[in-house]
């Protein structure tokens, strides 16, 4: 499709949709922003971004002269598809694109991009960190914080980009061809927003549709649902293994990553060189190397990478000790799978804080995997009580349930009742909304709260 001289509608005024239309801008677009929230303070928003002082701003109902205007439709990942409006454009033919799309439209450069339902953050954070050992303009961007769009008229043949794409965000792909991809795992997540597993899945495995046969795909041999994808797709695939050595790829056996290839094997790392726990991030750590393995960076590049790398924050963050006990920040566990990871990852009886908006997960399989490590469980926001509920269902001991109203209480139980030696993890395989802006938000307040827990 041309897109030269299309007029274009932004829907979504938050950071990727002032982010876009600042891009349109620059590149002299006509472009119109939309938000479907009537009280939106459309003054405000332009006094805090200048470059939007002469884009039409549009809240609430949408004006039909306003829709007849409009040639491609730019929605930003928060954004459902199904909403009618975004319906309605789609049946009059008006084209529709993600801010991904748009970014890759405009921006220049090869991209590595990463998806999957845990890992995504911790592996391009990794991954950005290596690419900058070999390369000398590195843009980390996409769902870990930094709008694509933002940086995509900065780029340059050379520069490499380095993206995290959520199920949102691919969606609304359609050219958008990365020379790596990457799809670390996939369990269920999101199903408020994609109503069905098969349809969450086609959206992570979009990351490929624009690839050809000399483009790489990087997956999780340990992922049945990617073992079969793996066998139906263009590019070149590439697995990684926590479980068992490959003929090819990166696997993990014993204490040590390996990479083999050609009937050759290299030694990565040793698991107790890196400052990570968890094997779910020795699979984080086997995806980025495998990946920039992939792009030419060599082993003695990635390895420097790795044995400095820290990890994220709120992704099984170590906050710090008081009176013996350790406290870890694990906000960016939003669904169950990725706080199983991190329950697994503790070494120490825990007392785990969990709960949140309700995403439509189940929470059974979770509290299994506490394999008798938690000894409390101290549960807030929406799902307490179903997931309280799914813990004595589980045989989880009903006095060991504490049902809290915010953040500081839960704390101040967990500390009350823990012992040198113990853990106390802040896991709460839910979303922040509801309570927090963001995981962000409930992670910073969690620390805050155990920096001023007395000794």
């Amino acid at each position: 499709m041309d897109w030269r001289g299309k007029s274009f509608l932004v829907f979504g005024a938050g950071i990727s949709g002032i982010a876009a239309c600042e891009l349109l801008i620059h590149r002299q677009m006509d472009v119109i922003l939309y938000d479907g929230n009537k009280a939106f303070d459309k003054e405000a928003l332009k006094k805090e971004h200048p470059l939007l002082s002469d884009v039409s701003i549009y809240t609430g109902a949408l004006p039909e002269e306003v829709i007849r205007q409009i040639e491609i439709l730019v929605l930003s990942p928060g954004v459902p598809t199904d909403l009618p409006l975004v319906e309605e454009l789609c049946s009059r033919g008006i084209a529709i694109w993600g801010e991904i799309e748009l970014a890759y439209v405009f921006g220049k450069g090869r991209i590595l991009a990463i998806t999957g339902t845990n890992g995504k953050t911790t592996t391009t954070a990794l991954l950005g960190e290596i690419m900058k050992q070999a390369y000398a303009d590195v843009r980390v961007v996409g769902n870990i914080g930094l709008p694509y769009t933002g940086v995509a008229l900065d780029t340059t043949e050379e520069t490499v980009i380095v993206a995290e794409l959520s199920s949102f965000q691919l969606e609304t792909v359609h050219r958008f061809c990365p020379q790596v991809s990457a799809i670390l795992n996939i369990t269920p997540d999101h199903l408020n927003r994609h109503h069905t597993m098969e349809r969450y899945i086609e959206a992570k495995e979009a990351i490929v549709a624009g690839q050809s046969a000399d483009a790489t795909c990087v997956l999780n041999y340990e992922d049945p649902v990617l073992r079969v994808f793996g066998e139906q797709i263009r590019p070149n695939v590439v697995y990684f293994s926590s479980q068992r050595p490959l003929e090819r790829g990166m696997y993990l056996q014993g204490e040590t990553i390996w990479h083999a290839d050609e009937g050759t094997r290299k030694k990565l790392c040793e698991i107790g060189e890196l400052k990570l726990l968890g094997v779910h991030n020795y699979e984080n750590v086997m995806a980025a190397a495998a990946m920039a393995l992939s792009f030419g960076v060599t082993i003695a590049q990635i390895r420097a990478a790795l044995l400095r790398f820290e990890g994220v924050a709120h992704r099984i963050e170590y906050v710090g000790s008081k009176r013996g006990i350790r406290f870890y920040n694990d906000s960016k566990g939003t669904n169950p799978d990725a706080a199983i990871q991190a329950i697994r990852a503790m070494k120490w009886p825990t007392l785990l804080i969990g709960g949140g908006y309700d995403k439509g997960s189940s929470y059974e399989a979770w509290i299994r995997a506490f394999d008798g490590k938690v000894k409390k469980l101290v549960l807030l926001g929406a799902t307490r009580e179903k997931i309280a509920a799914d813990a004595e269902a589980c045989g989880f001991a009903k006095e060991d349930l504490v049902l809290a109203d915010s953040l500081e209480e839960a704390v101040s139980v967990c500390y009350q009742n823990a012992k040198e030696g113990d853990a106390i993890l802040l896991s709460p395989a839910c979303a922040s909304w509801g309570m927090f802006r963001n995981f962000e938000e409930r992670g910073n307040l969690f620390k805050e709260i155990v920096k001023e827990l007395e000794e």
